[in-house]
C-alpha cells in the first residue's frame, strides 16, 4: 500500500511553542516519519464527503444582474455548489482523486466514484460553463477558484483509471474557458497581488503552471513564465517579519519562491533566493507556527490554512533543492500543530483545511 511519508518529528510536536534557540537546537535531532495510513485517509475524505453535495450554508460569491439570476446554490453550480463556496467544492473533488489515487483500496471508494460521477456530469460541467460565460461573471472565482480547477484537471489527467479519462472529457469545456481566463487576465494585470488570501498572484500561478507543465498547454506556461519574470524577478528582501496577517492562509514570500522555484532554472533561482530571502539557507532560521485562538471563526482559522501552505512550500523546496532541507523541522512543526486539531474542527474550516492538509502531506514524501 502507497503511502504519504509525514515527516513530523515527535520531538516537533511536543514543542510545538518552543523558544527559537530550542528549535534551533532540535535541527540536529533524527527526525521520526509518521505516515498518513488508510484509516486518517479515510478521515480525511470524510471531509469532502460530507459537504460536497450539501448546498447550505452557502457563500455564493454571485454578481447578480437582475432578480432573474437568484437561484438555488446546486441550479446555479451544479457540479460545484457544496462545502460552503464554489472554490471549495472544486478542491473538495480534488482531495477525493488524490486520496482515490494514493489509496485505491480505500473504504469509501465507491461512494466516491458515485460522487465524482454525479457531480462532474456533461451535463453539469456544460451549466458552470454557462454560469462562467455570464457578462457579470467575467472574473469570478478569480484566480484563486481558477487554480484549484486546473489542479482538479491536472490530478484528473495524471490518473491511470477509466472514471478519470470520463471525467476529464466531460470537465474539458470549463478546463479550457478557465485556462483561456488566465491566458487573457494576466497580461493585463499590472502588479501582482500580494495578500495572503485567495487573489494571491503567485499561488493562482503555481497551480496553473502545474497544469500547463503536466498537459503540454505550451502558450499557457509560456504566460506565466513570462509574467512571473516580471512581476517577481527583481525582488529583494522579502519582509518575512512582517507575516502573517490575521487572516492569511498563504504566505506572501513563500508563495512567491514557491513559484519561482518552478520558474527558473537552478543557478537563477539561488541567485534570486540570494537576494529575495537569503534567511532560509541559514541554519537556524526560524518560522514559527501560526496560533489559532479560535476555530470556530471562519476567518481566524485561515491560520491553520497557512501552517499546511507554509508546509508544502518548504517541503517542496527542500524536495528540489536538498540544501534546504533544514526547513524541513519547520515544516513539520507547521503540519504538527494544525494537523491535530483538523478532524474535531467546525464546519467553518472543515469545509477547506482537509484539502490543504493533504496537499502538504502528499508534498512532505521525500
Amino acid at each position: 500500500m502507497k503511502k504519504i511519508a509525514i515527516r513530523i518529528s515527535l520531538v516537533s510536536v511536543l514543542l510545538a511553542s518552543a523558544c527559537s534557540t530550542e528549535q534551533s537546537a532540535e535541527q540536529s535531532i533524527q527526525r521520526n516519519p509518521v505516515q498518513l495510513n488508510l484509516e486518517q485517509a479515510s478521515r480525511l475524505a470524510a471531509l469532502p464527503l460530507a459537504c460536497l453535495q450539501l448546498a447550505y450554508p452557502n457563500k455564493l460569491g454571485q454578481t447578480l444582474g437582475s432578480k432573474h439570476d437568484m437561484g438555488e446554490p446546486q441550479i446555479l453550480h451544479p457540479a460545484f455548489y457544496g462545502c460552503f463556496d464554489w472554490h471549495s467544492a472544486v478542491h473538495g473533488h480534488w482531495s477525493l482523486v488524490k486520496l482515490l489515487k494514493i489509496f485505491p483500496e480505500l473504504k469509501e471508494a465507491e461512494i466516491i466514484r458515485q460522487k465524482l460521477q454525479e457531480n462532474l456530469s456533461a451535463e453539469n460541467i456544460e451549466s458552470e460553463v454557462a454560469y462562467f460565460q455570464r457578462s457579470e461573471e467575467s472574473s469570478y472565482e478569480r484566480t484563486y477558484g481558477w487554480a484549484w480547477l486546473l489542479k482538479l484537471a491536472e490530478e484528473l489527467h495524471d490518473w491511470d483509471d477509466p472514471l478519470a479519462r470520463k471525467l476529464e472529457t466531460n470537465l474539458r469545456p470549463l478546463t479550457e474557458l478557465v485556462a483561456s481566463r488566465f491566458e487573457s487576465f494576466l497580461p493585463k494585470l499590472v502588479y501582482p497581488i500580494r495578500v495572503g488570501e485567495h487573489n494571491n498572484t503567485a499561488f493562482g500561478l503555481c497551480f496553473a503552471w502545474d497544469y500547463a507543465r503536466t498537459v503540454g498547454a505550451g502558450h499557457l506556461k509560456t504566460v506565466i513564465e513570462q509574467r512571473a519574470r516580471e512581476f517577481y524577478l527583481e525582488d529583494k528582501a522579502c519582509p518575512f517579519a512582517w507575516e502573517p496577517s490575521g487572516f492569511d492562509f498563504l504566505s506572501p514570500c513563500l508563495e512567491e519562491i514557491d513559484l519561482m522555484r518552478r520558474i527558473l532554472a537552478e543557478e537563477e533561482f539561488h541567485q534570486w533566493m540570494s537576494q529575495f530571502a537569503p534567511q532560509l539557507m541559514q541554519q537556524n532560521f526560524v518560522l514559527e507556527a501560526a496560533r489559532v485562538s479560535d476555530r470556530s471563526d471562519g476567518k481566524l482559522v485561515h491560520l491553520d490554512g497557512l501552517n499546511f501552505s507554509r508546509a508544502w512550500v518548504l517541503y517542496g523546496l527542500a524536495r528540489q533543492y536538498p540544501q534546504y532541507s533544514h526547513l524541513l523541522h519547520i515544516a513539520d512543526r507547521h503540519v504538527g500543530y494544525s494537523l491535530p486539531n483538523l478532524m474535531g474542527d467546525s464546519y467553518e474550516g472543515g469545509h477547506w483545511l482537509g484539502t490543504f492538509a493533504l496537499y502538504a502531506l502528499h508534498l512532505s514524501e521525500l
